[in-house]
């Protein structure tokens, strides 16, 4: 308790609000192991096999196994440099409406701070229509809204909007996820959520078949750290050791790639940890394809962006590029040195394609 009174505290600050005014209390704060632990609960609570989730596209690739182990139907929205489209969400709810599968439509997954793959944030106009829209045409049983914003306190300019969830007026299909495993140390493994009252019963119940709870000693570490104002402290420095490597990534691919003779895409996330690379004219980046080949033959890695759409995606998303010729790239871990080595590499490789026809 004692960490979940912490948790909503930290919450309104970062809403800008108090806890009062959130209307939220630590009775609706569950903390998981990871906010992976709470994406894997809501999936075994809300889904049966064959049941729909709206996701984006591209989207965060561990989840979208997450459903595939649920034996969930992934339906992609695709999204752009301000998140995802809603008018590309209602056409496709209105397309399941006429196809009669609208109530298999369980939940809508969104990533909505510098999201893992794109490093993109849903834009603060688009927020409140997403929410109506899902509104509007849930049918009897809710269409739950599930906002995943694991990154969103590795902010590296200004201020990012209000979470969807503080927005709605009611939130008895709303789904807050955050975590400490990005602010503050992976290896605690610490999520915390807000979830509808409806859902805590059971959701602790699920938990509970699973772990018996998660490791205590950590959350009272993580309290204590939030007590002292060195959690606050910690993020800061994350903040401003993430932002230069993250300008040291946009500099590497602009002196390397911008040079290359094919046309080459990024995107330019203000947090997070993550730049979308998206090489429309350029060889394929899938796992079997040459550039992932050669890629790992200069020491480099990437995740092909393949990984981040549901099977079948035939689509291209604007400006983002589709499944084929997309990569992920992670300014996480590697110094600023390496990020350099490792852009320099990767566009070796892509040279090497080209020369090659491939």
């Amino acid at each position: 308790e004692r960490l979940r009174e912490r948790a909503v505290a930290h919450l309104g600050r970062l809403e800008g609000c108090s806890a009062r005014e959130l209307g939220v209390s630590a009775q609706d704060v569950l903390l998981t192991t990871g906010s992976q632990q709470l994406l894997g609960l809501i999936g075994e609570l809300l889904i049966d096999p064959g049941d729909i989730v709206i996701v984006g596209a591209p989207d965060y690739f561990v989840y979208l196994g997450t459903l595939a182990a649920l034996g969930a139907r992934p339906i992609a929205v695709p999204l752009d440099e301000q998140g995802m489209i809603p008018e590309a969400l209602d056409e496709a709810l209105e397309r399941l409406e006429r196809a009669g599968e609208l109530e298999r439509v369980k939940l809508a997954y969104c990533g909505s701070y510098f999201q893992n793959p794109t490093g993109v944030t849903l834009a603060a106009g688009r927020r409140p229509v997403i929410s109506d829209i899902l509104a509007r045409r849930s049918r009897g049983a809710a269409i739950f809204l599930l906002e995943d914003a694991a990154y969103r306190e590795l902010c590296y300019g200004a201020l990012p909007p209000r979470s969807l969830w503080a927005q709605q007026r009611e939130r008895d299909a709303v789904i807050l996820t955050q975590t400490f495993s990005k602010s503050y140390s992976p290896g605690l493994r610490v999520g915390y959520s807000v979830v509808p009252r409806s859902l805590m019963a059971p959701l602790l119940r699920q938990k509970a078949v699973q772990d018996f709870g998660s490791a205590n000693f950590n959350q009272h570490l993580l309290a204590a750290m939030m007590e002292s104002g060195r959690y606050d402290e910690h993020v800061a420095r994350l903040k401003s050791v993430y932002r230069c490597k993250l300008d040291a990534m946009q500099r590497a691919l602009e002196r390397e790639f911008g040079r290359l003779p094919v046309r080459a895409q990024w995107t330019r996330p203000d947090g997070g940890l993550y730049v979308w690379l998206n090489l429309p004219d350029g060889p394929e980046t899938t796992q079997a394809g040459p550039l992932f080949r050669r890629a790992i033959a200069h020491g480099v890695l990437y995740v092909p962006g393949e990984h981040c759409f549901p099977a079948g995606w035939q689509g291209e998303t604007l400006g983002l590029g589709g499944p084929r010729h997309t990569a992920r790239l992670s300014f996480g871990t590697a110094s600023a040195e390496n990020i350099a080595a490792g852009v320099a590499r990767l566009a070796a490789a892509l040279c090497e394609c080209l020369g090659a026809g491939g």
